[in-house]
């Protein structure tokens, strides 16, 4: 499944990822995580103290993917509207969820500061990486003023998570794309004269 020139390490915590995402911490047994990887008992257990070290090398490994992915479409050109939507719009897997959203809602994970860790900070960092786009938009006089950055950004986030369980529920993209769209509108430069 890996390249044979991805090390053991490397192929443990990719297919540690794969199989949280897939299945969740409790779904996702170190045998599981072997046969997936291609390694033996003896190797994963040389390289990690157990399954809790292991699914917190993959989770933090997905946060830090999340923010550079997000943090490509923050920082290119445009204006905070268009950063805004470009961030909304970006290309995802709608159907399988985010791989750290979907954290949020395994009960083993939450339960584990530790394993909870990475997940509270890259979801607080696109908060607040969101909230100084907003800000800038509002200095640049393209949002309403009377907008509160931290309740846009928050607004944003939500609509993205949102729009993967409503994409999930019907089985179709469309339900994220039509959440997107509504936020869209609202956040819309041309909607300023209705504040």
């Amino acid at each position: 499944m890996y390249s044979e020139i991805m090390s053991t390490p490397e192929r443990l915590i990719e297919s540690t990822r794969e199989l949280l995402w897939e299945r969740g911490y409790v779904g996702t047994s170190p045998r599981a995580i072997q046969q997936h990887a291609g390694a033996g008992q003896g190797s994963m257990y040389h390289h990690f103290k157990g399954k809790p070290d292991l699914a917190l090398a993959a989770i933090r490994r997905t946060a830090e993917e999340l923010r550079a992915t997000a943090e490509d479409v923050l920082d290119a050109p445009g204006s905070p509207y268009e950063r805004v939507e470009a961030y909304l719009r970006r290309e995802r897997d709608v159907l399988r969820g985010c791989p750290v959203g979907r954290l949020t809602m395994d009960p083993d994970v939450i339960a584990s500061a530790e394993l909870r860790a990475p997940v509270d900070e890259t979801i607080d960092w696109l908060r607040e990486r969101l909230a100084g786009i907003v800000e800038e938009g509002k200095e640049q006089g393209q949002f309403a003023p009377s907008l509160d950055s931290e309740e846009i950004a928050a607004t944003i986030l939500a609509t993205v998570q949102g729009g993967y369980v409503l994409a999930r529920a019907s089985g179709s993209p469309a339900a994220f794309d039509t959440a997107v769209r509504g936020l869209l509108a609202l956040l819309s430069p041309t909607r300023r004269g209705l504040d």
